[in-house]
């Protein structure tokens, strides 16, 4: 027995007077409707209708649980119908996980433009470099970048990651612009941690392990601050265009060896389920894939410099 199917069998039954109205109303025949509410009786080891050939009255019994019966459908009714707007219409707690500095500088104006355009959705933003569970930690979407491995989760691409070698003029006034990937063994690397020596890009394979100790040895698992260090003239660094842009834009760091910047890789919005996908996930995924762009705005406003590196990368 379907026990909602009985109640709501009834429920109707109590309010119309008769199995035949009832049927009528809930589009089955009196023999089902019948049926359902003998085996509620039956379940509930207490009779609620008192049954005449004419018209059905309700029991004490039955008075009571009617009343009931009608609140917890109603519930159910509400809730359903909560979750079909949820379904339909993007609201609720949205919970992401992103990598600390591609958030801290440019998820902000992200999550403000789109909760201006979905008011109804609350963002629980967790910034984190390690890859987290999704599903253990009750994470909507998590933002990756770099090469996913294969796993049951779905990968969304929202836009594209260039790598650039940079340094300082100042830097490279005083210790020469390395015009091959040979000549990088001479120079000191600022270097981001979470990069293999074995896995990452080429010119990072060239300068693991080779730095000068007299210049001052750096690895960091934060790319900002590497960056910072690379502006003040203490090294070589390797890094994605959204943490440095601004610096070659100004002129404080330029881009060496453009040809052989690394292939680019990419920003990934990454879930755990393709069916039943809420609204609120569905929502900001498109959201930010129009919002970056093939060419996020980082690369587009970049001087010559990069555009060279664009031409020997593509």
């Amino acid at each position: 027995m379907d026990r909602i199917d009985a109640m709501r069998a009834f429920v109707a039954v109590a309010k119309l007077g008769s199995f035949s109205a009832a049927a009528d109303k809930l589009d089955k025949s009196p023999q089902l409707i019948s049926k359902y509410v003998s085996q509620l009786e039956t379940h509930l080891t207490t009779r609620l209708l008192n049954r005449t050939t004419r018209k059905v009255h309700l029991t004490e019994a039955g008075e009571r649980y009617v009343i009931r019966a009608e609140q917890v459908l109603n519930d159910i009714d509400e809730m359903e119908s909560q979750l079909g707007d949820m379904q339909a219409n993007a609201k609720g707690l949205l919970r992401i996980s992103a990598p600390v500095a591609f958030a801290t500088l440019h998820l902000a104006p992200l999550i403000h433009a789109f909760q201006q355009q979905y008011p109804d959705v609350d963002i629980d933003l967790q910034l984190n470099d390690r890859k987290v569970d999704i599903v253990e930690e009750g994470f909507d979407i998590a933002l990756r970048i770099g090469n996913l491995k294969n796993s049951s989760l779905i990968a969304r691409r929202l836009t594209t990651i260039r790598m650039v070698l940079c340094a300082a003029p100042a830097y490279l006034a005083e210790f020469g612009t390395p015009d091959s990937l040979e000549a990088l063994k001479s120079h000191n690397y600022l270097r981001y941690s979470y990069l293999d020596a074995d896995n990452g890009p080429l010119p990072h394979q060239y300068l693991v392990g080779t730095t000068h100790d007299q210049l001052g040895k750096l690895s960091c698992n934060h790319g900002g601050l590497l960056s910072q260090v690379a502006v003040l003239g203490q090294g070589i660094v390797l890094q994605p265009t959204f943490i440095c842009y601004k610096a070659l834009q100004a002129g404080s760091l330029s881009v060496i060896l453009p040809e052989h910047t690394p292939e680019p890789i990419h920003l990934y919005a990454v879930y755990a389920h393709r069916q039943l996908l809420a609204s609120k996930v569905r929502a900001f995924i498109d959201f930010a894939s129009q919002y970056f762009g093939e060419t996020p705005y980082w690369d587009s406003v970049l001087s010559e410099q990069l555009k060279q590196t664009k031409a020997h990368s593509g």
